[in-house]
């Protein structure tokens, strides 16, 4: 599904300064003619990109930021062929589509959520583990029901029904497809060998798939005995169960937005200078197993020197005060090495 973000102009001088003084992030000064700036992409960062959208714009009224919620693997694609000003990907780009970019490609690191299994057994009450080895081999279909020997076993106090596990997956190339196939790539050698990795996957076994997040979230909710994949938002957003997970130091732990800043905490190390990495399998005894970063596309030169400084600016500001609305949103503010990082990559954009 597609939304769209249209934000007019409407704000004075004097309201920005009313609205500085409300304790609203600082906005960088922007050129004072219109500008209309036009995003796509990812749907896992959309509820953030939106108030991002919404707060930036109330405040620097010149600027009217369009975005389109089509999905990561979509939002590249519009990005490569110039449709867009500026696309948005939880996959970050390939060397080869990065090669693709005529007017190049600044991959920049916008914030970072956690991936949630939710499921819906509305007769099972109290909190469903599952192992690291169960959790693969019920995506690669080994495990076809809930009462599962092996699943019972985690579960002892739990009295599961003997119901069809049917997965619930991304319909449309997704960087949260590629986010959780990346993560059984990392856990499972035979899923390595076999799905792989990728924005879209050839699931095995029973499978239902609905468009975006919010699509996912929505079909898992409707549909008895189903679980799925879906940034952690949106999940809690519906009020929908969540598994509770085994990390890589055998720990179970359930999703939260704590669990998700002990992670990114504890892997800092991982990210490299160019700032495209991928946590497949998070290190630290509190980490939550499913962690991904979400990245803004920005062309390396815009020939618009208009467009090019409200991109910037609003950027910028995302990456530093906009940071301040992650958490009411659901999402993990990027630690402040990283911003730093993210935001001498904006500068670089010509």
């Amino acid at each position: 599904m597609v939304m769209r973000i249209l934000l007019a102009a409407a704000v004075s001088l004097a309201g920005m300064a009313s609205l500085a003084s409300a304790q609203t992030p600082t906005i960088t000064p922007t050129p004072a003619g219109p500008v209309k700036l036009h995003g796509a992409g990812a749907t896992f960062p959309a509820p953030l990109y939106q108030k991002w959208i919404e707060v930036y714009g109330k405040a620097q009224p010149a600027v009217q930021i369009d975005y389109d919620v089509v999905g990561s693997g979509e939002g590249v694609k519009r990005f490569l062929a110039n449709t867009v000003d500026f696309g948005a990907s939880d996959s970050a780009m390939s060397d080869e589509q990065i090669n693709q970019a005529k007017a190049g490609a600044t991959l920049v690191p916008a914030t970072a959520s956690i991936l949630a299994l939710a499921y819906n057994l509305p007769d099972v009450t109290g909190a469903l583990k599952l192992s690291r080895a169960v959790y693969a081999d019920i995506f690669l279909g080994k495990i076809r029901h809930w009462n599962d020997p092996r699943i019972q076993a985690l579960n002892p106090d739990l009295k599961l029904p003997k119901q069809v596990i049917t997965l619930v997956a991304r319909q449309d190339g997704s960087g949260t497809t590629y986010a959780m196939s990346n993560h059984l790539s990392a856990v499972s050698e035979e899923w390595r060998k076999g799905p792989g990795t990728g924005t879209t996957i050839n699931w095995p076994g029973v499978t239902m798939t609905a468009r975006g997040n919010e699509g996912v979230a929505g079909r898992i909710k409707r549909s008895w005995g189903s679980f799925g994949y879906v940034e952690y938002g949106f999940a809690k957003r519906l009020g929908l169960p969540m598994i509770h997970l085994e990390n890589k130091a055998g720990h179970y732990v359930e999703p939260s937005f704590e669990r998700g800043q002990a992670t990114l905490a504890a892997n800092i190390d991982k990210i490299p200078a160019n700032l495209r990495v991928f946590i497949s399998d998070p290190d630290g005894e509190k980490a939550y197993p499913i962690i991904s970063l979400s990245w803004l596309l920005l062309h390396g030169q815009y020939a618009d020197q208009g467009k090019r400084d409200a991109i910037k600016s609003f950027v910028s500001w995302a990456l530093a005060d906009g940071q301040q609305l992650s958490e009411a949103e659901g999402y993990i503010p990027l630690p402040d090495a990283v911003a730093t990082l993210a935001r001498a990559a904006v500068d670089r954009v010509q």
